[in-house]
Formats: C-alpha cells, structure tokens, sequence
C-alpha cells in the first residue's frame, strides 16, 4: 500500500492542476475577457489616442510622440515603422488649433477609458464599484499611464538589448503593480497584486515577440491593399491584445493567489 501513496499524490496534484486551469477558463468566461479586451482596444483608440496625440504633440524633446510610443510597444521596425509613422504622426500644428476647452474634452474622454480598466479590475476581485468621487483615482493613473508610456520611448533610445528589457520590464511590472492597487483603492494587498503585474508584463513581451513576426509584415501589405483603413485594423488588433493582456494578467495573478500562494497567516 505504501509504494502505491507517492503515485497516488502524483494523480491527485495531476486532478488539482487540472481543476485550476479549468477554473481561471470559466473565470476568464464569466468576465466576458474578450469581449472587454476588444472594448479596451475600442476606447484605447478613440478617446485615449487623442489625448496622447496631443500631449505627444507639445513633447519638449520632440521623440516622435503617439506614433513612436506605437512603433515601440508593437516592437515594428524598418518599412512598417516608417508607415506607421507617417499615418498616425500628427500635424505640428495640432497644438496651436486645439483650444483649451478641446483638451479638458480630451482628457474627459480619457477618464472613460481609465474607469473602464477599473471597473475591469474591480470585476477580476469581485470589488463593489467605485463610488464617483474617485476620479481623481482615474485622473492620476492617467496622467502616470502617460508618464510610463513616454519612458517608454525614452528606454528605446537611452538602452539597447538585454539592459533595455530589465529596465522596461521592471517599470513596466511596477507600473501594473502600483496600478492595480491604487485604481482599487487599497482594497486588495500588495502581495496579492504582484503575480498579476508579472504575468501581465510576460504576456506583452510575448505579444511584443509575436506581433514583431506577425503584424510587421502585415501592416505593409495592408498599407498597400487597404491604404490608412488597414493598418488602422491592424492597431486595433494589437491594441486588442494589448487589452487581453491586462486584464488577462490580472485574472491569473488572482487565480495563482488561491491556488498556488496560500495567504500568510499571523
């Protein structure tokens, strides 16, 4: 009896395994992931792209602004950057002709999309909503969104290689970390938020890997066949991912915690 207990362990951990994964498939169904992920792309490209369009466009540094921030999170290169480029730079006289009363709209539009990454999160922990007044939750992890974003870009130009991708992913695992916890209002711990950070920061390198083989030569066909209308489809199906991601690498963070990270007790 005895020789057959460590076999016994293996098949039971083998059904634990298989009962997890089987429960983080039904909780990604019962938040609709996908569906949310195609509304964070949405929103991302209708209310958050104007905002960093403009922001981009009184960047001090002129590094190339909303288009340089693309090129670099799809990890493009070469013809399909340059294409990009051209269709989404904006005109440098954008700045001049946007009125103040346009910019506080922008930035409105933006808090959209930012409560509706909030109110994703507050689903993945199953969190009561947010009352109103938490805005100015919304405002400032905007306004650090940017932040990161144009980091960012500055990391392309300032660390080449394997010193780039510490330093990105550890802005980037801080960033998703801080965000989180702050979007939710304390409400969930640290040690709790960390694994989802992590994943989330391993699922946009591979989406970096994939859309590098994928949507490089893609946008250039796309350019050719379909002109602006197409390679406007290909960023919304990278900003999809983009948005699977996220709220994806929550999801698992809170799925690791109860099944593989037992809270500490005392």
């Amino acid at each position: 009896m005895r020789r057959h207990l460590p076999r016994v362990r293996r098949a039971v951990l083998a059904l634990e395994h298989r009962l997890g994964a089987f429960a983080l498939v039904r909780r990604g169904r019962d938040l609709e992931l996908m569906h949310r992920a195609m509304g964070f792309a949405t929103l991302s490209l209708v209310t958050l792209a104007p905002l960093l369009i403009v922001i981009a466009a009184a960047d001090p540094l002129r590094e190339g602004g909303f288009a340089s921030w693309l090129v670099d999170g799809m990890g493009l290169s070469g013809r399909s950057a340059r294409v990009l480029t051209d269709i989404i730079s904006p005109p440098v006289k954008v700045i001049g002709t946007t009125s103040v009363w346009s910019g506080v709209l922008l930035a409105v539009f933006g808090v959209s999309f930012a409560g509706s990454v909030q109110n994703g999160y507050e689903r993945i922990w199953s969190l009561p909503p947010g009352p109103w007044h938490r805005v100015w939750r919304q405002l400032t992890w905007l306004g650090l969104l940017t932040a990161y974003l144009y980091q960012e870009v500055l990391n392309r130009h300032e660390f080449q290689g394997w010193p780039r991708v510490a330093v990105s992913g550890t802005t980037g695992a801080l960033f998703f970390w801080w965000g989180q916890h702050f979007l939710l209002g304390g409400q969930v711990r640290w040690r709790s938020l960390l694994p989802g950070a992590l994943a989330t920061m391993v699922g946009l390198g591979g989406l970096r890997v994939f859309s590098y083989l994928v949507f490089t030569p893609l946008i250039v066909d796309n350019a050719l066949s379909y002109g602006t209308v197409g390679i406007v489809l290909v960023v919304e199906s990278w900003l999809t991912g983009v948005g699977f991601v996220v709220y994806g690498g929550s999801m698992f963070g809170r799925w690791f915690c109860e099944h593989h990270w037992p809270p500490r007790h005392g």
